[in-house]
Order: C-alpha cells, then sequence, then structure tokens
C-alpha cells in the first residue's frame, strides 16, 4: 500500500517526490521501490521519522505495536497517518506519545492510477487546516469519503478488499473470452471497459440522486436475460467472508486476532 500511494501522491497529488521518504526492513526491494517512484529510501524507521512532519503508517496491522514502540518519543508532536486495518483513533493514542496527531484512513490500491478510495475515520485529533489538506490531497488522487469509526472495518471489505475482488472478476470474465477464441489483449479490454462503464454509470446515478443503476434496478434485463445467468448471492457472500476475515485485526473475532 505504502507503493501505491506514494505513485499516486507524486502522479496526481502534485508532490515532489524528493519531498517523500520510506523505509521497509526490506532494504533491497525498498531500494528498488524508491528508486522507480524517485522517492527517498531510509536506511531506519527512526531517520524517516526525523526527516519528516507527516509519518504514514502502512505496515501490517500486527506490527503497529512494535513500530510505535520503537520510535517511541520520536513520534511527539507528529501528525500520523494510520492505514494499518483494524486499529482505531483510541487503539493508537495509547500507544503514541501525547502530542502526536492520529488520524486513521484506509486507502485502496487504486490510489496509484488517480482513482482511489480513502475511508477516513471521524475520529481524529489533527487540526482543522492540516485535516483539510490531507483531504485535498486525497481528493486528488481519488475520492474521500469520511465514515464513523464503527463503520471502517465494513467500508474496508468493500472499499479496500473489493479491488481484489473485482480484479478477479475481470480476470474470470477475460479467461472465458480467451476459451472462445478472443486474444488475450482484446479479453482484458472487454472486461475492464465494461467494469468500467458500468462504475461510471453507476455514480452518474448516485450524483443525480436516481438510484444506482444495475440493471437488475433499472429494468434493463428480465429475468430471461442474459444478465440474469450470474449470481448476486454468491459475490456477497465472498463480501461478508471479507468482512469477517477482516474482524481478526480488531480483536473482536472469537476466532482469534493477529495481533
Amino acid at each position: 500500500m505504502g507503493s501505491a500511494l506514494a505513485a499516486g501522491f507524486v502522479k496526481y497529488g502534485g508532490f515532489k517526490a524528493a519531498d517523500i521518504y520510506a523505509f521497509a526492513p526490506d532494504q533491497h526491494k525498498l531500494a528498488a521501490n524508491c528508486k522507480a517512484a524517485g522517492i527517498n529510501p531510509c536506511p531506519s524507521p527512526d531517520e524517516l521519522v526525523q526527516k519528516c512532519d507527516t509519518i504514514f503508517l502502512a505496515c501490517k496491522p500486527y506490527q503497529i505495536e512494535g513500530v510505535i514502540g520503537q520510535l517511541g518519543d520520536l513520534l511527539d508532536g507528529k501528525s500520523i497517518v494510520s492505514v494499518a486495518a483494524g486499529w482505531d483513533f483510541n487503539g493508537l493514542k495509547a500507544l503514541v506519545p501525547e502530542n502526536a496527531r492520529v488520524q486513521c484512513v484506509m486507502p485502496n490500491t487504486p490510489v496509484s492510477v488517480g482513482k482511489g478510495i480513502f475511508l477516513m475515520a471521524e475520529s481524529n485529533d489533527w487540526e482543522k487546516e492540516e485535516r483539510q489538506a490531507l483531504t485535498d490531497l486525497f481528493n486528488k488522487t481519488g475520492k474521500t469519503v469520511v465514515l464513523a469509526d464503527r463503520l471502517i472495518d465494513a467500508g474496508t471489505a468493500v472499499s479496500g478488499c473489493g479491488p481484489a475482488f473485482f480484479d478477479m472478476v475481470m480476470e474470470a470474465m477475460a479467461d472465458g473470452a480467451v476459451k472462445n477464441g478472443i486474444p488475450r489483449p482484446q479479453a482484458y479490454e472487454l472486461a475492464s471497459a465494461a467494469m468500467a462503464g458500468c462504475a461510471g454509470g453507476q455514480s452518474r446515478s448516485l450524483f443525480f440522486g436516481t438510484e444506482p443503476a444495475c440493471p437488475a434496478a433499472q429494468g434493463a434485463s428480465s429475468a430471461e436475460g442474459a444478465a440474469f445467468a450470474g449470481d448476486p448471492d454468491a459475490f456477497l457472500s465472498s463480501e461478508a467472508a471479507a468482512g469477517r476475515t477482516h474482524c481478526n485485526f480488531t480483536g473482536n473475532c472469537t476466532d482469534g486476532c493477529l495481533r
């Protein structure tokens, strides 16, 4: 996610690559990714924090406590953006220095192409001006949606995990086209264009305050038509499963917590 954010911020957000610093434990991979993006690799998280005023915590959820514990007072006075699934404002505030400011955000990978979704939790202690600046940055690289803290996990299952589901749908559609003789480049073009067109129509209908532009909802397909051959319940079940899996990060799941 860190690489996707950096790519989007530079290409669409107006950020200078030279002003972005990154750290990852795998220094070889970090060096390669930073070279490709034109950003600055840091040999340690301590050096990164000393160079930056705003810190994006883009590590795995189970690593949060260790990372914050290692940085300690270096985070004092810093503006922190956490993109770690399952962590909320209160949980992070209990770990960081008193004067560190926290904003929880859940982006998705399409930020790298300027089409991201940023779920911003309502709870935060950022200054009004700096939160607006963060929102403006997000809106240049996608769309910002503010949700109550209790809804972030559910939203993550939709917009955070959704791209992986949609990629699988497009891959499956393209595979079907290839099996029927369509060359793979054209198969991908057809599948991606169909999904993009549908998404554009749905967004337009919401903008004008009408019903979502789904074929079934709009009466564009009959019960005997080809559009009804799919099974929406199967997809809903998959999304529900993503939501249940995501609960493993929050500590609220009886199956145990990955933290």
